[in-house]
């Protein structure tokens, strides 16, 4: 394979010609051999450099600091990254030392040697083009790195709540469906009283509403930046007027009303933005297992469990049973929130172990919630898609459990009296006959009144009962 030498303070290291990466990337290559993913995986990341990069290349010539022909080719490099051109060549660990300078060196290495071609300049001929002097002009990792972390956050939470907005509209769809399925409602697993279906259903649509709210509401921490800081705050290295017009033209590159915090050596080791934005998904994804967990046991059976909804057989669910179908939706589900929950504690402990002015812990930080906001996303969608969409009611079932329910009494209280609704439930749990027969024949009740006293509209909502 042709290769081309480059150059770093370690020495000498042969570089093989196809690649846009150079010396600083395949070093981060050989020392963090750590998950096998790189941060390619991430491709909200990697667009989020190369607009870093524009912006930077756009201010550094606004400031008469690039010329123009280096600036024009440092964009076009960008806006190809953009469109998917060397994605493939971010390869280094999303887990890596260094507070990601391997990151951004391995951004400032693909940009420079596309700038080459554009310039019809070989790869590595980094005197035209360089990788550190041109590309990462007025910059350091430590403010490149997390700029480009909070705008891949923000676009990945948009993504995420675009995808709750589809969980959403199963969820009412079938509260809608069931609106007039009566069932009844469980406390601590015991009868309760009675409700609908859609009463049930509408409630986790609700619940996801809330949690899209403050997912939104939480954005507003994501849009504060630090570029400008370089390398502890003191925008050392850089022109006085470069923030603020960096900030500007990063604003116009990726559409998100940016602003710059008011003290960038605070703003440098601070990753309370990310902790913030964990803390709301780990809300969302432990309610979202609730909501699991309720689906799994609504759906448990067939015979000998609740029974009262169908989930869509997705797969057979045992080698050895025959005829088994397991609710393997709701599971992976489950599981994503599992993973969150731990995503979040891992978050917690390296926001904890920063140190004076920097946080050397941001990519484990940036993969996990990463990981989060990317598998809420995709479980969201599946969830969606492969379970909600088709679930059915036994509708019979689900009106037979009502009428044999011990827990019918309290809502014929007010017309029986707390005594005679007393002595029915004890009768009806000893004898096992139902409630509703029990009423009949000691004709507490007509069969007309009764009826009307159980339809769902009297069932499920505030009414008003003539006092006794």
């Amino acid at each position: 394979m042709a290769t081309r030498i480059e150059h770093d303070l370690l020495g000498d290291r042969d570089i093989p010609n196809d690649k846009y990466y150079g010396v600083h990337t395949l070093r981060a290559l050989e020392n963090f051999p750590i998950t096998g993913t790189p941060i390619s995986v991430y491709p909200q990341l990697i667009n989020a450099l190369a607009a870093v990069k524009a912006a930077a290349a756009l201010t550094n010539h606004e400031l008469g600091l690039l010329d123009k022909t280096r600036a024009d080719a440092i964009v076009t490099a960008c806006k190809q990254v953009q469109a998917g051109v060397a994605h493939a060549h971010f390869v280094v660990d999303v887990i890596q030392g260094g507070a990601g300078t391997s990151t951004n060196m391995n951004a400032n290495e693909v940009i420079a040697n596309l700038a080459l071609e554009q310039l019809g300049h070989a790869r590595g001929a980094y005197e035209h083009l360089h990788p550190n002097e041109h590309v990462n002009m007025s910059q350091s990792t430590n403010d490149v790195y997390p700029t480009a972390l909070h705008i891949a956050t923000h676009v990945l939470v948009l993504e995420l709540v675009e995808a709750m907005n589809v969980l959403r509209a199963s969820f009412e769809h079938k509260a809608n469906e069931f609106r007039n399925v009566l069932k009844m409602g469980r406390t601590q697993l015991q009868d309760a009283v009675p409700m609908t279906l859609g009463q049930e259903f509408g409630s986790y649509a609700v619940s996801l509403a809330e949690d899209q709210a403050r997912l939104l509401e939480a954005l507003s921490t994501i849009r504060e930046i630090n570029l400008g800081a370089t390398a502890i705050g003191t925008g050392i290295n850089t022109h006085p007027n470069y923030a603020e017009a960096a900030r500007k033209h990063l604003s116009q590159i990726t559409g998100i009303p940016l602003i710059t915090a008011q003290d960038l050596v605070a703003a440098t080791p601070d990753v309370g933005a990310f902790m913030h934005i964990s803390g709301v998904l780990k809300r969302m994804a432990a309610k979202l297992s609730k909501t699991c967990n309720d689906l799994r046991l609504l759906s448990s059976g067939p015979r000998a469990g609740m029974g009262e909804i169908n989930l869509p057989a997705m797969q057979a669910g045992s080698s050895i049973m025959p005829g088994k179908v397991n609710p393997v939706i709701p599971e992976v589900v489950n599981q994503i929130a599992y993973e969150v929950i731990g995503n979040d504690v891992t978050i917690t402990f390296a926001a904890e172990a920063g140190q004076l002015q920097l946080n050397a812990f941001e990519p484990v930080i940036a993969h996990s919630l990463f990981k989060s906001l990317v598998h809420l996303r995709n479980g969201c969608l599946t969830l969606a898609d492969k379970c909600v969409n088709g679930i059915t009611a036994n509708v019979d079932h689900l009106r037979d459990n009502v009428e044999h329910s011990i827990g019918i009494v309290t809502a014929l209280n007010p017309h029986i009296g707390y005594t005679n609704a007393t002595a029915i439930a004890q009768e009806a749990l000893v004898s096992g006959a139902s409630v509703y027969q029990l009423v009949l024949d000691k004709r507490l009740l007509s069969q007309e009144a009764l009826d009307e006293i159980l339809q769902p509209e009297m069932l499920t909502q505030p009414r008003a009962v003539a006092a006794s």
